[in-house]
């Protein structure tokens, strides 16, 4: 009987606390609405998404300036297919956004020169 009790206690004690948290939140949200944070952190979050540049992209493909393309390629496809084997999804996506930068740097370079 007790046990019952108790159990009844925990059921009801946690849907009252999941409501209040739901309510809270949702108090939360609009006070951040009225406020303009939601827009403001929203804003934050764009400026600070960093390009990567051309120097940390032949850093991390360990290529020179004077590197041909070819060069960097291969630099790619060696590191990419190093990191599919040991499974590091974080150093295969820097590797990627490296090549992808380089990648507009030689077509900007290309193009300046036609």
């Amino acid at each position: 009987m007790a046990s019952k009790f108790i159990a009844n206690l925990i059921v009801m004690g946690s849907s009252i606390l999941a409501r209040a948290f739901v309510q809270a939140y949702r108090q939360a949200l609009a006070n951040a609405s009225k406020s303009g944070v939601a827009q403001e952190a929203a804003q934050n979050i764009i400026k600070t998404g960093k390009v990567m540049t051309e120097t940390e992209a032949r850093q991390i493909l360990g290529v020179t300036e004077n590197s041909t393309w070819d060069e960097i390629l291969q630099k790619y496809d060696n590191l990419f297919e190093r990191n599919v084997k040991n499974g590091s999804f974080y150093l295969q996506s820097k590797i990627q956004r490296a090549k992808e930068c380089l990648e507009a740097v030689n077509q900007a370079k290309e193009q300046g020169t036609k």
